[in-house]
């Protein structure tokens, strides 16, 4: 097996170690519990319940932060009832993948704001595409140009629909 799989090579017995799954599901349930508890309180903040014309604008997100809140507390009793088990949730190795793709994203979500929505996600697409996709960057970047102007032309053209922008959309006109 070892021969046609070599990746396989020594999971069994030497598996590289990285966070157990019982870990990731109470971290994962703790987080999300945080996250409905956030919801719940800005809803009650922005205004809940029944008005003269009818709910109140955090009435619905106040009940989907309830049903996270109550979904994660469930995933936790069921975490902490957990039996540890060998293995792990991943390995060091897969955690480091993930995060050659999740570095690049929250930096294209931290950049929006000062460079708009469409050349961070025409430098994003590029990057990938080089980065993942083996192309070469006389392909890459008029490909995440192209994906760019159509997004432009979908959302601000056809839709209507403002999304960030930035200096380059400034100084065209935008």
């Amino acid at each position: 097996m070892s021969a046609t799989h070599p990746e396989l090579i020594g999971t069994v017995a030497t598996a590289e170690r990285g966070p157990s799954l019982r870990a990731m599901e109470i971290a994962t349930a703790v987080l999300l519990m945080a996250a409905g508890g956030i919801a719940m309180a800005d809803s009650v903040r922005v205004g809940m319940g029944w008005g003269a014309d009818g709910p109140l604008s955090g009435t619905f997100p106040f009940w989907l932060g309830v049903i996270l809140v109550l979904a994660s507390l469930g995933n936790l009793v069921s975490a902490l009832r957990m039996r540890a088990k060998p293995g792990s949730f991943a390995t060091l190795g897969q955690l480091r993948l993930v995060a050659t793709v999740l570095a690049p994203t929250a930096a294209y979500v931290a950049l929006i704001p000062f460079g708009g929505i469409y050349v961070t996600s025409a430098v994003l697409i590029a990057f990938f595409m080089i980065r993942f996709g083996e192309f070469r960057w006389r392909s890459a970047v008029p490909a995440g140009l192209a994906a760019s102007l159509l997004a432009f032309m979908t959302f601000e053209q056809w839709f209507l629909v403002p999304l960030p922008k930035g200096p380059v959309e400034t100084f065209l006109g935008f």
